[in-house]
């Protein structure tokens, strides 16, 4: 008996699981591009471009090892529009009635197979290090969560940069090496950039008419969309970008919006790059000398720490997680985040590199549109939402916990011992965005002042009951609570003045 293999956009790996658990000869892959997948959010159209070119690509791919690949385009007359409908459509094909997939990443996905009306069997995703179980026995009795202690497990399990039992270099995190402010000049010139062939130009003319009016720039567009391309652009990275990401990974310049950054989460998510191949490579570049410990050892955190955890804890945490907002932040998305005119320099070049580019590396989602977003108690599920669709690496697995998490506080402390907050004053100290802004941020009140200085104190003040007793954040209140009254009154002021703005749809 036939049986259908799902393959999604998210899952193109040759060792895939559904793929490992088939019989080539006699089963059928199916791969579409549906409607409801392209537009559950508002994707940013490269985002869409690139997972239906990788798709396509890795279709023929499959095609070419002897595969029989049922593929259908968006623009199929036969199209049913949606996952469980497809599935469905083919199983009357080919007379069918099992389904073999990889579990989705997300639990909107995993819910709609549950319910088709064939036997769908589900196989663990073991292109990740840890299963559910493992992380579920990890998380089991502990009192908090958090990834460092997770991250030295990953590093004992996979070996990598380990000394026999003991960390390389005698430490588990060179975190503290990680924090320098920009550099003068930056010689890499950035993510490696492919010319469109037939069938990227294809995909793209489809997504210029389907989604050419969805928030982001469609042209140019240069990603990697098969392995090949993917692995090519790796190495570029690391014989360029790696000796110096871990120095200036948190580092932000107007005019280098990549800096030294590897741009691998997009070819990492879609399975173009395998996360733990990829870390042995930077292994190897550090053994060989080409890549200091401190870059090496910040890169693989990022992969077999930090982003093996945000899995564990989105399935662990359920399907209610993005529903959690713990700090009650019912503010409506403003327009700013959706290339609305600021005289904020910071928001404003993070969300047109944002619309250009499909991306902003962390430290510019985490403390410039993330740190605006829970200072102004914008609702997290349309911080979320954002963030889900106008990212070409988002995927809900790890985007939510990200988010909801790690940026907004929204789960109450699951992931962040403490809200990710700041003044201007981090900003300024990490990029040069404020010294070309409208606002001044050496201002602490007044028409003048950057509204991250009002803000931040607002929020502080607003949730005083429930972070005051925090050990991290005590020292900001007793700042506050040395403030004469005068000061604190005109503070609180002038940030519920810009408040008031940007509500209103003013121009802020």
């Amino acid at each position: 008996m036939v049986k259908l293999v799902l393959v999604l956009g998210d899952q193109l790996s040759d060792t895939l699981s559904a793929l490992s658990a088939a019989d080539q000869a006699r089963d059928v892959v199916v791969m579409s591009e549906v409607a409801t997948e392209a537009g559950y959010v508002p994707h940013h159209p490269k985002k869409i471009a690139f997972i239906f070119a990788a798709m396509r690509k890795f279709a023929a791919r499959l095609k070419a090892g002897g595969w029989r690949v049922a593929y259908t385009r968006l623009d199929d007359p036969d199209t049913a529009g949606s996952m469980p409908g497809e599935l469905l459509r083919r199983a009357a094909e080919f007379s069918a009635n099992e389904v073999i997939a990889t579990e989705p990443g997300e639990w909107r996905l995993i819910d709609a197979l549950g319910e088709v009306p064939l036997t769908v069997t589900l196989l663990e995703d073991d292109r990740f290090i840890a299963s559910h179980r493992e992380f579920e026995g990890w998380a089991e009795g502990r009192k908090s969560l958090r990834m460092e202690y997770f991250y030295r497990e990953m590093r004992r399990k996979t070996g990598l940069l380990m000394d026999g039992n003991q960390p390389e270099g005698g430490q588990w995190n060179f975190d503290h090496d990680n924090r320098k402010p920009a550099p003068d000049s930056v010689t890499f010139e950035g993510p490696m950039r492919f010319e469109p062939d037939d069938v990227v130009r294809d995909v793209l003319a489809l997504v210029e008419e389907r989604f050419g009016d969805n928030f982001g720039d469609l042209h140019p567009f240069t990603l990697a969309t098969d392995a090949e391309q993917a692995q090519a652009h790796l190495q570029h990275w690391l014989d360029g970008g790696a000796p110096s990401f871990g120095d200036f990974q948190d580092a932000m310049l107007h005019d280098h919006r990549f800096l030294f950054h590897a741009f691998v989460g997009a070819y990492i998510n879609s399975g173009l790059l395998d996360p733990v191949a990829v870390c042995w490579a930077v292994e190897a570049a550090f053994r060989a000398g080409h890549v200091p410990l401190n870059a090496a050892e910040g890169f693989i955190r990022q992969v077999i720490g930090w982003r093996e955890y945000v899995r564990g804890i989105y399935f662990l945490e359920g399907r209610d997680y993005t529903d959690r907002n713990i700090l009650g932040h019912e503010r409506k998305l403003p327009d700013v985040f959706w290339g609305g005119k600021t005289w904020m320099n910071c928001m404003s070049h993070a969300v047109a590199q944002t619309k250009e580019e499909g991306y902003a590396h962390h430290i510019q989602r985490l403390m410039v549109t993330g740190n605006f977003a829970l200072l102004a108690g914008i609702d997290p599920a349309e911080v979320h939402e954002w963030y889900l669709a106008v990212y070409i690496d988002a995927f809900e697995w790890v985007e939510a916990p990200n988010v909801i998490g790690m940026s907004q506080f929204a789960d109450g402390g699951i992931i962040a011992s403490k809200p990710y907050v700041s003044s201007g004053n981090y900003i300024h100290k990490m990029s040069d965005y404020c010294g070309t802004c409208s606002y001044k941020v050496k201002e602490k009140t007044g028409p003048d002042a950057c509204p991250f200085n009002l803000l931040y104190w607002d929020f502080l003040v607003r949730h005083r009951d429930r972070f005051s007793n925090n050990p991290r954040m005590g020292q900001m209140y007793r700042v506050w609570d040395k403030m004469d009254t005068q000061r604190q009154s005109t503070v609180l002021h002038d940030a519920q003045t810009f408040l008031t703005k940007l509500d209103s749809g003013d121009l802020v």
